[in-house]
């Protein structure tokens, strides 16, 4: 095998041989999946602005865990601030505050606590660039297994609370009325979208953490109309994204001389790959109605 297939097999497999590739694509493979079955429950309640919120309030805690711990100091940073924001939307959007406005001040708000505080750092620029697009190809070692206990922990949550979320995603009169507490399921949802952006926000940073929350959930409406298809749909769409992405940015670095950064070609694939589900899905005629069945 020589040539062009070559270059693609090495891109596709032989990168991965690497010691930091592996790693990243470790990390990577288990965030996608946790991030795409949480994502089908934030693309069924209509979470999108939600999710974008918690991003941004994840940003102060990187800052000041960073600040503080240097690497080491992120993800407990990221852990509190996200909690704390998931705590104040829920508490926000159930107190009569138009949700809308109440995501807007948080996302404002912490937002530029966290500026203020990266800007006292000497590599100002360095340190932000870092927060902003993640470092996927250079997280240590020692961090993976954090990582993947905080991704865990959010797959967990939601798993044990599944039909209870789905039920008050369909019919939330119905859901409480059947005994189901809507403030516990929200605050587990918003914990579990929380955990996912604390573990996505330190390896492809806080902008580009949306899309693994809302593409691959977003996909698998497009690609079934079968309620339980849509979690393994959108896992393997971001699994298979997640290897595509780092594939991709590996070969057009070794291969093309071209310096791509990891966070962001994983993301344009994820792009990419709704693109083309939208496409099928008009030339099909499918809409996005999901069947409970």
């Amino acid at each position: 095998m020589g040539g062009p297939l070559a270059g693609l097999w090495d891109s596709l497999f032989g990168a991965f041989e690497l010691a930091f590739m592996a790693r990243a694509l470790g990390v990577m493979l288990v965030l996608a999946v946790v991030a795409g079955v949480v994502g089908v429950l934030v693309n069924l309640r209509g979470l999108e602005f939600i999710s974008d919120g918690l991003t941004h309030a994840v940003f102060p805690g990187l800052a000041i865990g960073l600040a503080v711990g240097g690497t080491s100091g992120l993800l407990p940073g990221a852990a509190v601030a996200a909690l704390a924001g998931a705590l104040i939307l829920t508490w926000l959007a159930r107190s009569g505050v138009a949700s809308d406005a109440a995501i807007a001040i948080v996302l404002t708000a912490t937002f530029s606590v966290g500026v203020i505080v990266v800007s006292r750092s000497d590599d100002y620029a360095g340190e932000l660039e870092a927060l902003l697009f993640g470092r996927v190809l250079t997280i240590p070692p020692a961090e993976v297994v954090p990582l993947v206990a905080v991704s865990v922990l959010a797959l967990l949550g939601v798993g044990l609370t599944l039909k209870q979320q789905l039920f008050r995603a369909f019919d939330a009169r119905g859901s409480r009325a059947s005994g189901d507490s809507g403030l516990a399921l929200d605050l587990v949802l918003n914990c579990a979208v929380a955990l996912v952006v604390v573990a996505a926000a330190s390896t492809v940073g806080t902008l580009l953490v949306l899309a693994l929350l809302i593409v691959p959930g977003a996909v698998a409406r497009l690609a079934t109309d079968r309620l339980w298809l849509l979690f393994p749909v959108a896992a393997a769409f971001a699994a298979v994204g997640a290897w595509l992405g780092l594939a991709a940015g590996y070969g057009a670095s070794v291969g093309g001389g071209v310096d791509l950064p990891a966070g962001a070609t994983i993301v344009a694939v994820f792009v990419i790959g709704y693109a083309l589900a939208l496409v099928i899905a008009w030339a099909a005629g499918r809409t996005a109605t999901v069947r409970t069945r």
